[in-house]
């Protein structure tokens, strides 16, 4: 039986995915998969620089607002509801577009879950009970000294992915990139073509910060008020990442304005980095500048007469 054929298109945030993405699926009548692991979440609009309701109307989307803020969502869950989005597209005879910059939520999808060590209790608690005594930030200065690999393509905010990848280490010796890696190669389920953007840093640290501009002149203040209003707490998921934890630390008085945008722009551009790392790290991605659309437009089109 042939497998279905996905079209990947997949980079740092910023590069313009999103916009492609449209504009392939409108002109081939396909749809839109959402890879993106945080516009999963209802209300969370602006900051996670989601499609308008114009750009979904251009393109069908899917698995976009499936859980609230507090729900669990994690690659395992996404890998299962996209499976079978994708099945029904297929057997309706659509081209699919799966989109996004969570690599992990990608991996899961094209390969399955990584077969790391099972939770040790004892060891998990260790862990958690020096991110309650020393802090966040000494947890992950501990990683970086023991998997500075690991440390590289984590946010030092995601403490559950920082313990994760001390634990795993601890039982197997062996950094959990390079388990995951060695699992990138396992056979995927799909036939698969993958499309990265690439932009040269300057340009792309150029776009982060005019975006962050554009966010901010959109309501993201007021969209985090409403979001910790419905009775949200500060320290969900979701709320911790990058944009909505700054703009929280403003709302609290923390931080002055100019301050804020900097430091979402800082760690905008640092999660852009650890993005572009584990990219770059996929020899399966075809990768094309911003103004090569002819190009990827071709690619795809080959991919897909090719039988």
């Amino acid at each position: 039986m042939a497998k279905i054929k996905l079209v990947v298109i997949c980079s740092a945030t910023a590069t313009g995915k999103t916009r492609l993405a449209i504009d392939l699926a409108r002109a081939a009548g396909g749809e839109i998969v959402n890879a993106d692991s945080l516009q999963v979440y209802r209300y969370l609009d602006i900051g996670t620089a989601k499609p308008s309701p114009t750009e979904r109307e251009a393109a069908r989307h899917h698995l976009i607002d499936v859980v609230d803020p507090d729900e669990e969502f994690n690659a395992a869950l996404y890998a299962g509801q996209a499976g079978r989005v994708i099945e029904e597209l297929a057997a309706a005879g659509r081209r699919i577009f799966v989109v996004g910059g969570t690599g992990l939520y990608i991996r899961a999808l094209l390969h399955g879950i990584l077969a790391t060590p099972p939770v040790d209790q004892k060891i998990r608690n260790y862990y958690k009970e020096l991110r309650d005594s020393r802090g966040r930030e000494y947890l992950f200065e501990l990683l970086k000294k023991k998997d500075p690999l690991a440390a590289s393509q984590i946010n030092p905010n995601d403490w559950v992915r920082v313990i994760r990848a001390l634990e795993v280490l601890e039982q197997s010796g062996q950094s959990i990139v390079v388990l995951q890696r060695g699992h990138a190669f396992a056979d995927s389920t799909y036939d698969v073509c993958k499309i990265g953007l690439h932009l040269e840093r300057v340009e792309l640290k150029r776009r982060i910060t005019v975006r962050t501009g554009q966010m901010a002149q959109a309501g993201l203040v007021d969209e985090v008020r409403g979001i910790l209003a419905r009775g949200y707490d500060e320290n969900l998921k979701p709320l911790q990442s990058v944009g909505y934890k700054q703009v929280v630390s403003f709302i609290r008085g923390r931080y002055g304005w100019e301050q804020t945008l900097d430091m979402i722009n800082r760690a905008t551009w640092q999660y852009a980095k650890r993005q572009m790392t584990w990219f770059s790290a996929d020899d399966a991605i075809f990768w094309f500048g911003q103004d090569e659309q002819e190009k990827i437009k071709n690619k795809i089109e080959a991919f897909y007469t090719d039988r």
